[in-house]
């Protein structure tokens, strides 16, 4: 992107206030990139970790698998999950704040003893795999953000930032030129001038 300028001391200006905005704002987007680089990995650890959760879970319920059979799965249905956003860099993410659980009632005589720890297997299984789940979108999301800082970063470090300087000594160049230029032509016109009056 090359930008466009005249040779003259108020564009030279505004090219400086420009290059200023953008001299301030890269330390802001360098902390705010590393921020989310730093963000993107916990979330990412999060998932990955109720995902080992879920796994080990269900590792171990391997012995269980023919009980399972007799569990009536209308016992127990996910009610309802409550989500905030937080705001992480100027970022906002999903939070799982709470699951709330519909249980039907149930005789503990006439259903095997082992069913209200079904249920809270169940209630385990399913809070690992939302928080799983909101922490892969958390990391998908932060990522994204991370990866727009990161080209603007580059951006006005190596493209803007360096093309304003080069613009601005340009016009510094142009400028001293032309003065120079000036200098040089008012010293001939006042030689001439003075050649003129010592030949009167």
């Amino acid at each position: 992107m090359a930008i466009e300028f005249k040779y003259n001391k108020s564009a030279m200006n505004e090219l400086g206030q420009q290059l200023k905005i953008r001299e301030i704002a890269l330390p802001t987007l360098k902390s705010k990139e590393a921020a989310l680089r730093m963000e993107v990995k916990k979330a990412k650890s999060l998932a990955v970790e109720y995902d080992d959760k879920l796994k080990q879970r269900v590792k171990d319920m391997k012995d269980m698998v023919r009980l399972w059979v007799e569990f009536d799965a209308g016992l127990i249905k996910l009610k309802d999950a409550s989500y905030s956003t937080r705001i992480i860099a100027g970022v906002r993410i999903p939070v799982l704040d709470s699951l709330a659980f519909e249980q039907q009632e149930f005789s503990l005589y006439q259903e095997p003893d082992w069913f209200p720890d079904g249920m809270q297997i169940l209630k385990e299984l399913t809070e690992f795999s939302i928080k799983r789940d909101v922490n892969w979108k958390s990391m998908e999301i932060l990522e994204q953000a991370r990866k727009k800082t990161t080209q603007k970063v580059n951006l006005y470090e190596k493209v803007q930032i360096p093309e304003y300087h080069q613009s601005i000594s340009k016009i510094k160049r142009f400028l001293e030129d032309e003065e120079n230029l000036s200098k040089s032509a008012q010293k001939i016109l006042k030689r001439r001038n003075d050649e003129k009056t010592s030949e009167a």
